[in-house]
């Protein structure tokens, strides 16, 4: 408690302007740390005719490399320099007008913790659980409306607030590590203060204020600390694309070409396929990259070095101040390519071991691994993205658990899939999903089936990769985006409520199905999680018989084979086609079962079924 209250005076002391002549309306980033990799930083000044002054400081390690103003006269950019040298404390920057003070603040650099650069970020070991925080549970009703904010709690209103917060994941967490999970992804947390419909938190109006009816600044953290005890790593969802239009600069852009302004309103035309197309006119893909994503959301512009430079050091700040696991980078195809390649560098030497995931929302293999780090290009592009979200995957998933055999049907529409793996960087590298907040809940594409469900949860949880969940997939939650769109498929958990009838939370509180579901998966991800073989053990597959799909993974201390029987009858598999990959072994245990396969030659499997044998 002591350490907290310190280290809240010392926010309160950064925020501290004696002006003169001046007001500083904003200094950004508020404070820093020492002992920083980059040694630079770059201060963005907010205040009338700032720009005029001079800025000195007067600080040991803290030296001032240049000041720039721009377009506006209200902004003054200063570049630091903080050396070796430098210690933690705080110190004044003085801006002087023809030698006449005309304002003061005192900024604070902070202690970096040693082991800082070293944080591991989500890897092939991880299973990340996506929650939408105002949809998840209600821990503080205190904050569900707040003063300073102009949208208020509705929830009869689907698109509305309806006053899930950090404190409500918080309190769950013990459902989570029960469950299994050993990563969290959550949607925006940053202030979104419009009007109406900004409870999914992409239209930021502040990038360094969690938004006040989620918590606070320190609830995140809290969080965050309160994850990594338990061996769960906290993955922050960054926007770059796009600002909210309630943004505090709006109203005062630092420059002209801050963000991509246009006669009239612009839309992206959200065809990212012009960035790889070998003939897109150049009018396509420029308004793939600047058109605005939505009449609220302005369009960034990363090509301005400040913009990108501000981009950067927010999100190394977040890093820093709440210990993060790593990054989920929103609309990632829609940014200049070229300016995020800079990014993911920038981050990435700063924290080598960190981890970032790129939305790019694209429907083949080619187009998707044209993203990830070190695929080759053929125009030698390297995007420095470690990890991409299998779309192409996610698209066929569903429409495979359904589909009887055929030539690219069911099980060979899988292998199909698998086989194109060599276009990409690094496949085992992949985010896969069945669902997320922008898709129907994979339950309803299956027509709440349970046989499927479990197939499909299979492939997910043994397939190479990274699995992600989204909240509520673990008790079959539903919804469908054409019953009343995006808010369908984000409702509240059952039991993150106090007037919810039942508690969904608990065993108790759940519906025979449900436990069904919860246990079926926490079964898996718990074996997933002690054995590395599916981590990032060697996948080989075969193409499918009977609409079986069968592929294993191995390591130097284990083979596990994985069938999954999609058929609606019966299969009984003849192993010699399988002779490569079980030589040496003769029996297994089938670990969704519980049952001893006391022979490999022939392997029975019921109609749509899976099966995990873990071989001896």
């Amino acid at each position: 408690m002591k350490r907290l209250l310190t280290f809240t005076a010392l926010v309160l002391l950064s925020t501290i302007c004696f002006s003169k002549q001046i007001k500083l309306d904003k200094v950004e980033p508020s404070f820093w740390w020492t002992n920083m990799k980059n040694k630079n930083l770059q201060l963005m000044v907010h205040g009338k005719n700032i720009s005029k002054t001079r800025a000195e400081i007067n600080y040991e390690g803290v030296k001032i490399k240049s000041q720039t103003s721009l377009d506006n006269p209200n902004y003054l950019f200063i570049d630091l320099i903080i050396s070796e040298k430098a210690k933690a404390g705080s110190f004044t920057i003085t801006f002087k007008n023809n030698k006449r003070v005309a304002a003061k603040y005192k900024y604070t650099l902070l202690n970096r913790r040693k082991d800082s650069a070293l944080r591991e970020g989500f890897n092939n070991s991880d299973v990340m659980y996506l929650i939408m925080p105002d949809r998840f549970a209600n821990g503080d009703e205190s904050n569900d409306n707040t003063k300073n904010t102009i949208e208020k709690v509705n929830r009869n209103e689907p698109y509305g607030r309806h006053g899930g917060d950090l404190k409500g994941i918080i309190n769950n967490l013990d459902y989570l590590e029960e469950l299994g999970i050993t990563s969290i992804w959550l949607n925006p947390t940053m202030e979104n203060n419009q009007k109406a419909f900004n409870y999914h938190g992409y239209a930021i109006s502040n990038y360094y204020k969690v938004d006040p009816r989620l918590g606070t600044n320190e609830d995140y953290k809290a969080l965050s600390q309160a994850c990594n005890k338990r061996g769960i790593k906290l993955v922050k969802d960054v926007i770059t694309n796009h600002c909210g239009i309630a943004h505090w600069w709006m109203k005062d852009l630092p420059s002209k070409d801050w963000v991509h302004e246009f006669d009239e309103f612009t839309r992206c035309n959200f065809r990212a396929g012009t960035i790889t197309d070998p003939y897109a006119s150049e009018y396509d893909s420029k308004l793939n990259s600047d058109g605005w994503f939505d009449t609220t959301m302005p369009d960034l512009n990363q090509n301005n070095p400040y913009v990108l430079t501000y981009l950067i050091q927010n999100t190394i700040w977040w890093i820093e101040y709440a210990e993060l696991g790593g990054l989920r980078i929103d609309t990632y195809i829609y940014n200049d390519k070229h300016a995020m390649g800079d990014f993911c560098n920038v981050i990435m030497d700063e924290y080598p071991n960190l981890n970032i995931v790129g939305e790019c929302w694209l429907h083949t293999v080619a187009e998707e691994a044209y993203w990830q780090k070190d695929t080759k290009n053929p125009d030698g592009f390297n995007s420095y993205l470690p990890t991409t979200m299998d779309f192409p995957l996610f698209d066929i998933l569903a429409k495979s658990m359904g589909e009887k055999e055929g030539w690219s049907e069911g099980a060979a529409r899988l292998y199909e899939h698998f086989s194109k793996d060599y276009l990409y960087g690094n496949a085992y590298h992949n985010l896969v999903f069945l669902d997320n907040h922008d898709t129907d809940r994979f339950t309803s594409s299956l027509d709440a089936d349970f046989n499927k469900y479990k197939l499909a949860v299979t492939l997910l949880l043994t397939t190479r990769g990274i699995p992600q969940l989204y909240y509520g997939g673990e008790i079959m939650m539903e919804g469908k985006k054409s019953d009343g769109g995006d808010a369908s498929v984000r409702k509240e958990f059952m039991g993150g409520w106090k007037d919810h009838p039942r508690n969904a939370f608990t065993k108790e509180g759940r519906t025979e199905k449900e436990n069904k579901a919860f246990n079926f998966m926490s079964k898996l991800l718990k074996y997933r999680k002690n054995n590395p073989v599916i981590h990032t053990g060697k996948m080989v597959h075969y193409v499918p018989e009977q609409n079986c799909y069968v592929f294993f993974r191995s390591n130097n201390e284990k083979t596990i084979m994985v069938i999954l029987n999609i058929n609606e009858k019966e299969a009984t598999l003849n192993s010699n086609r399988y002779k490569e990959s079980l030589n040496g072994f003769s029996k297994g245990m089938d670990i969704i079962s519980g049952k001893e396969v006391k022979s490999l030659e022939k392997i029975t499997i019921p109609a749509q079924t899976s099966m995990i044998i873990e071989l001896k």
